[in-house]
Order: C-alpha cells, then sequence, then structure tokens
C-alpha cells in the first residue's frame, strides 16, 4: 500500500509524514528537495498542472487544501482528475469545520472540492478542520509587545486544535481503512475566546494582556498598520468575524476519538508560542 500526501513539506503535511511508515509514503511537492523526511520518496507534483504519471501507484491520496484562495477548485479539480486517471483508489481531503453550514468565506471552495471528489466515483474520507490553534497563538509575541491581544470575535468561542493534532488525525485515517469513507468534523475538545487567550497569555507571562475587541473595520485596519497587506488584513479580520458568528465552534469529540488523546490544550499551545 502506497500513500501520497499532496503539500508534504507544508506546514500540515511534514507532521502527516512523521506518522507514516516511511518506505510506503510519497510526497508531493512542487521542490522535492524541501522534502527532508530521510527514506521518503518525494516527487515533483503541481496543483495547476498536475500530471497523472506522478500519482501512478499511489492507492490512498491526501489531498491537502492548497492555499490560493480563489484558485483552490480549480486546482483541486486537476489533482483529482489525475488521481483519477492514475488509478488512486481512495482520496482523503482536508476540508473546512462545516463546511455546508460555514459562513466563512472559504467554505465555498471547500464545499465545492468536495463535490467534485463524490462526482469523481473514487471512494473517499473527507476531514473537515477546524481552525488551527496557532492561528490565534501567532499573536501571542505581537500582543506582548502591544501590551494587548486585539481582535474583532467578540465573545465568539474558538474550537481550536494543532496541527500536530489535525495531522496526527489525517495519518491515522491513512492507515487505517476502517476510519475511512466517512466526513468528519474535526475540532478542539475545549473552546476558547479571545479574552480567554490573553488571560493565558498574562498567566503565562506574569503582566497583564487584556483584550480589547474591535470592529471589523477597525480590527483590518490594526492589521494594516502592523504590516498586513490590506487584503489579507481584511480576510483575517473576516475570520474573526466567524469566530462571532459560531463559525469556528464545534463540540463534538471526533478529533480526539481519532488520536486516540485530547487535543492539545491552549495552556501548552500558548506555552509553546512563548518558546518559539
Amino acid at each position: 500500500m502506497k500513500y501520497g500526501v499532496t503539500g508534504a513539506s507544508g506546514q500540515l503535511g511534514r507532521l502527516v509524514i512523521t506518522h507514516l511508515p516511511k518506505e510506503d509514503t510519497i510526497a508531493l511537492v512542487r521542490n522535492p528537495e524541501k522534502v527532508s523526511a530521510p527514506g521518503v520518496e518525494a516527487r515533483a507534483f503541481d496543483y495547476e498542472n498536475a500530471d497523472a504519471n506522478v500519482l501512478k501507484g499511489i492507492d490512498t491520496l491526501l489531498l491537502i487544501s492548497g492555499n490560493a484562495i480563489g484558485q483552490r477548485t480549480q486546482q483541486h479539480k486537476n489533482v483529482i482528475e489525475a488521481a483519477k486517471a492514475a488509478g488512486v483508489k481512495h482520496i482523503i481531503y482536508t476540508s473546512l469545520l462545516k463546511a455546508d453550514k460555514s459562513g466563512l468565506m472559504l467554505a465555498k471552495e471547500h464545499l465545492e472540492t468536495e463535490a467534485l471528489i463524490a462526482e469523481s466515483n473514487i471512494p473517499y474520507t473527507i476531514l473537515r478542520n477546524g481552525w488551527y490553534t496557532e492561528n490565534y497563538t501567532g499573536s501571542v509575541q505581537p500582543a506582548i509587545q502591544m501590551g494587548k491581544l486585539v481582535g474583532s470575535a467578540g465573545a465568539g468561542k474558538i474550537s481550536g486544535a494543532t496541527r500536530a493534532d489535525y495531522a496526527e488525525a489525517a495519518a491515522k485515517v491513512i492507515l487505517h481503512p476502517e476510519l475511512q469513507g466517512k466526513v468528519y468534523e474535526l475540532a478542539g475538545d475545549e473552546a476558547f475566546t479571545l479574552e480567554e487567550l490573553a488571560a493565558e497569555i498574562s498567566i503565562q507571562t506574569h503582566k497583564t494582556i487584556p483584550y480589547e475587541d474591535l470592529s471589523v473595520e477597525e480590527h483590518a485596519k490594526a492589521l494594516a498598520q502592523g504590516g498586513m497587506p490590506e487584503q489579507f488584513a481584511q480576510v483575517f479580520a473576516s475570520f474573526d468575524q466567524g469566530a462571532k458568528n459560531g463559525d469556528l465552534y464545534y463540540d463534538g469529540k471526533e478529533l480526539s476519538k481519532i488520536i486516540g488523546r485530547p487535543t492539545t490544550s491552549l495552556s501548552d499551545a500558548v506555552t509553546k508560542a512563548l518558546n518559539a
């Protein structure tokens, strides 16, 4: 059995392949030289020009969603068509939490990709990943420098889990056929608000770091003033609105059930961010 992982040199993919048998794993990346996993075969593969020949011999393919917002449906379609032509027997796709109900701008392309996979008639599993805790713990150091954590999520709950949690789940599903053939909603065991994140930063740094809730416009402006490109600032601020609207909250425990342990706590995630 051969396992292919797209985006295998990315932040999620490189963690996934650490859980797979190296002799059976094929890392599909734009630049094979970036694959740093000894013993893992690396093949040049691009979502834009997906070559079916590169996927030959792969039984199970983990399609990690691309990061080119607005282009992902077509890119994913390219990969799915190549997988079908290559005789891939199962596709596992990293989608978005509650993709069929979410108000997040990201949901549309994920839902379209899910439909394309279903239409391909290739057996599949959908991993609807919730928010990466790192999306918010990346604000830990800036919050310390500013003396406050800013956002626009209000009291919205975020059921975050770390990339390591999601990567381990993906590997489990790849390796265990009895887990396949389902649509999973994956999220952290314990949800947190940005006020609770600020409180955790305060506890661990012995400093008072309050949370300042802004309007989405003010938040985007603050991000842009901090050096983030304006377009990205608006997108990032919209994610906080998603949190405020409940799009990042899920109280199921499917992720921890798959990995066989509790998901990484907010406390541990903040500690890691502080030590980075």
